[in-house]
């Protein structure tokens, strides 16, 4: 008989439960309420036979704690933690801070939760993001409550209100009237407003909502019939196409209306098949057909801006000149105009109009020409002009505060991009022209007006800057100014301000994305 190299002492210390206070089960718990946290996990998980049996074959001797000591004691001690953390982070020398918000309310429960998220520019030119708060919200939503919500946020993060660049917010009217009562600078979401936009296109031409209204009959007979659904699968294997499911477009969702039309299209001939058998409530005609393909490219740019400005990295220096290729786009004639030329001109009098305070606010146009990419390419002769005298405006206060750091630099090193030339856009034949070929048109055009000598006044630091060939639009604006604030020292301080501004409240959205998974029946 072999012997066991283990003691029976042994044995019996890996059978014994870990103290409550050992290193190692304070460990364990750490990580469980870190899972619970992370992952949107309810506080019941710690009763679920699973969980707890996982735990058991993992470490058998951890003693599983209570739902309660979970949700009151480790969940507040892990919020210190993180709290202390932010409340450093925002103690350090920050010139600007900027803020998404949002209100969003449960469908399973009474809530409603007001949201406060920040970021802003570091010293190293890194972009840093905190979803800084979420709380309940009750009562009514008016623009005083959201004021005074706002008020306890910035008091309990001990935020000074001049560091506050920007709130961006939806457009609802108590959000705005919110932040203005505030006392403080807000901005409308460029997504928000693009989707108001489109609303404006689809509503204005008859044979477009009938598509629509179509398209939502023939989606809905999908969704609510399983037999249905299942005999589609069937057609798909016949045509050994991919099986795709149907997109209902829902009012509150930006481009929900382009991809319901887009699982449509694809699956065309499928649904030709599909109707010849076996009964639909409508069906489109071939005209409409060809209809839907021409929204789709009529719709293409809205959705491809949409995605783009709600990156992670997309700031409000992007609104102006993507908006100014947007325009143009919209005023070029295609072949795929047929049939949704009114959409397309209202669509370009919507954006024209909704988008008309941009080209006045100073944060918009200074945003823009301190972006490395675009500088003052986009902007028209006069708020050119305006950008140029309020931005120097700015660096001559920074210089009377006798910093040191405002003097001009020599221009003739360290900048990669000094010296290239523009290389011209040429479309490729039977190419369709997207947003980028309108961006690279207006640069195009701008770069070959814009002549400029160099001063040995204090304008030499703007006057380099603007002088040199814009980065490709590929490139991250911050890597730019962290090669290059040693040169030009004055902007990139107003360049960590005001390129801290993002476009859209996407951050606080998502956040209650994930709040969606938070409330529902077993929390």
């Amino acid at each position: 008989m072999k012997c066991s190299d283990e003691s029976v002492a042994d044995i019996f210390e890996k059978a014994r439960k870990f103290p409550s206070d050992s290193v190692k089960a304070k460990g364990i718990t750490q990580k469980i309420v870190e899972f619970i946290a992370l992952d949107d996990q309810p506080f019941s998980v710690v009763e679920d036979v699973g969980f707890r049996r996982l735990i058991e074959h993992i470490e058998p001797r951890y003693v599983m704690l209570s739902r309660r000591h979970f949700s009151d004691v480790c969940l507040p001690e892990l919020f210190n933690v993180v709290a202390t953390h932010v409340h450093e982070h925002i103690a350090a020398e920050i010139s600007a801070i900027s803020f998404t918000t949002d209100i969003w309310s449960s469908d399973v429960s009474l809530t409603s939760m007001l949201s406060l998220t920040a970021q802003w520019i570091d010293a190293d030119f890194q972009l840093q993001k905190i979803l800084l708060h979420s709380q309940e919200f009750r009562g009514s939503h008016t623009a005083a409550a959201i004021s005074d919500a706002f008020a306890n946020m910035f008091d309990t993060w001990h935020i000074d209100r001049s560091k506050v660049h920007v709130i961006v917010s939806d457009n609802a009217r108590n959000m705005a009237n919110a932040i203005e009562d505030s006392q403080l600078k807000g901005i409308r979401c460029m997504a928000h407003t693009l989707h108001l936009v489109v609303s404006d296109g689809v509503l204005s031409q008859r044979s477009v909502k009938d598509v629509l209204a179509i398209g939502r009959r023939i989606v809905g007979h999908f969704k609510h019939s399983q037999l249905a659904y299942s005999r589609l699968q069937s057609m798909h294997g016949q045509f050994g196409t991919q099986i795709k499911r149907f997109q209902q477009d829902v009012s509150t969702r930006l481009n929900s209306t382009y991809y319901m039309l887009q699982s449509l299209f694809a699956q065309k001939r499928v649904l030709a098949a599909y109707s010849a058998d076996h009964e639909l409530p409508v069906t489109f005609t071939s005209h409409q057909w060809v209809l839907i393909e021409n929204i789709l490219s009529l719709l293409a740019p809205f959705e491809q801006l949409t995605k783009e400005i709600s990156s992670s990295d997309a700031s409000v220096a992007d609104v102006i000149p993507l908006i100014a290729a947007l325009k143009r786009l919209l005023t070029k004639v295609f072949e795929m105009d047929h049939g949704v030329k009114t959409m397309k001109s209202t669509l370009l009098e919507s954006v024209s109009t909704r988008f008309t305070e941009i080209y006045s606010d100073p944060l918009h146009f200074n945003a823009t020409v301190l972006d490395p990419r675009y500088k003052d390419h986009y902007l028209d002769a006069e708020i050119k002009q305006r950008a140029r005298e309020m931005i120097q405006t700015a660096m001559d206060a920074e210089n009377l505060r006798g910093d040191g750091e405002g003097a001009a630099h020599s221009t003739g090193e360290g900048d990669q991009s000094a010296g290239k030339k523009t290389r011209l856009f040429a479309p490729d034949e039977g190419h369709a022209p997207s947003l980028s070929d309108m961006l690279s048109e207006i640069l195009q055009e701008s770069a070959s007006n814009n002549n400029r000598q160099m001063t040995s006044s204090t304008t030499q630091q703007l006057d380099g800057y603007l002088s040199e060939v814009p980065i490709p639009r590929s490139d991250n604006p911050l890597v730019y100014w962290k090669n290059n604030h040693g040169r030009f020292p004055d902007l990139g301080k107003m360049a960590r301000k005001y390129l801290s501004a993002p476009c859209t409240s996407t951050d606080s959205e998502r956040l209650f994305s994930a709040a969606a998974h938070v409330l529902d029946e077993k929390r």
